[in-house]
């Protein structure tokens, strides 16, 4: 015999069989300054870029909209946020209006996690920029940060939601290993970089030799020392980004003094600013290696760029369908 529950007793008739739920498919959004590697991520996800309509004040003010439905969806925001703020501003305007909509999931993709190098008080009365950050993108709504190479591994600390840190590293040792330079070194330009690249020397089976430098100021060197032997040996420098070359380009020339065969430099960010490009076209450096988390505001021949589009592409798969991601990391 068939039973009836309380609700069918009292009105006389049969539930309604509950629909089983369907998760909505993974959207992308691209801020406008990575417009182009947004595309490319999402041609290597397998899904269409979302449109996003950005209105424009007459004083500059701007304002996103999304022109589809994010409801219960999980949305990647994809934009680096280097200066100027803008960057910033218009990746924290799109994570609210993901949140307003009601997306499920919300992720900021962000190749390149702008202001890190303001990751600590060294001295009196100066911000913690990347602290206020994490704290800003958190409250306008990111369940999830995927970035590369962040100027200090501790930053990720700032978050109180999950942090996936990718390293370049999974781009670039496949390439310095097909170059097959002999008598390989790889060399830090600074102290602070000593950890990268000794990581990069323990993958590659080479030496390490570390430039110990003083700034005068932010972007001035006002001296440098080589520490360790670069006489006849093919010179790596591995650093996470490059902004007016001076470090770069100064290390160069001294390690081609040294007496070193060739000297190249493998950068996971070309921020490139200033007189960065001609520095870098008359130095000794024989190749500059990035990815195009910032795209570059010019042609180089001295300049290679390894796409990273694979590799977002690839993690945000796996955020979606909730796989390890561990096999990603080199080092």
């Amino acid at each position: 015999m068939q039973l009836l529950n309380i609700k069918e007793l009292r009105t006389g008739t049969k539930p309604a069989l509950s629909m089983p739920y369907i998760q909505p498919e993974p959207k992308i959004f691209a801020c406008t300054q990575s417009q182009a590697l947004a595309e490319k991520i999402a041609k290597s996800f397998g899904a269409p870029i979302g449109k996003v309509i950005t209105s424009k004040y007459s004083d500059g003010e701007f304002q996103p909209s999304f022109e589809e439905s994010v409801r219960g969806s999980r949305v990647f925001i994809v934009g680096s946020t280097n200066p100027s703020s803008e960057n910033l501003m218009e990746m924290l305007l799109m994570l609210d209006a993901a949140k307003r909509a009601s997306a499920r999931h919300i992720t900021a993709v962000m190749p390149y996690f702008g202001w890190a190098r303001q990751d600590r008080k060294d001295k009196p009365r100066v911000p913690i920029a990347a602290k206020l950050v994490a704290k800003m993108l958190e409250v306008a709504g990111a369940t999830r940060i995927i970035t590369m190479d962040l100027h200090a591994d501790q930053i990720q600390g700032f978050f109180e939601k999950p942090v996936d840190h990718l390293f370049a590293s999974t781009l670039f040792l496949p390439y310095l290993k097909s170059l097959n330079l002999e008598n390989l070194t790889i060399a830090s330009p600074d102290m602070g970089g000593s950890k990268r690249a000794y990581a990069y020397s323990k993958a590659l089976e080479s030496d390490v030799v570390i430039c110990y430098k003083q700034r005068e100021k932010a972007n001035v060197i006002s001296h440098m020392e080589l520490i360790g032997e670069v006489t006849g040996k093919n010179v790596v420098l591995v650093d996470d980004m490059v902004d007016t070359a001076g470090t770069l380009t100064k290390a160069a020339d001294l390690m081609m003094e040294r007496g070193a065969l060739s000297v190249r430099a493998i950068t996971t960010h070309a921020i490139l600013s200033g007189n960065a490009y001609e520095r870098i076209e008359n130095s000794k450096l024989a190749e500059l290696i990035v990815t195009d988390s910032i795209p570059l505001k010019q042609q180089s021949d001295k300049i290679r760029v390894i796409g990273c589009a694979d590799l977002f592409a690839d993690v945000m798969q796996r955020v979606h369908t909730n796989t390890s991601i561990s096999s990603k990391f080199l080092m």
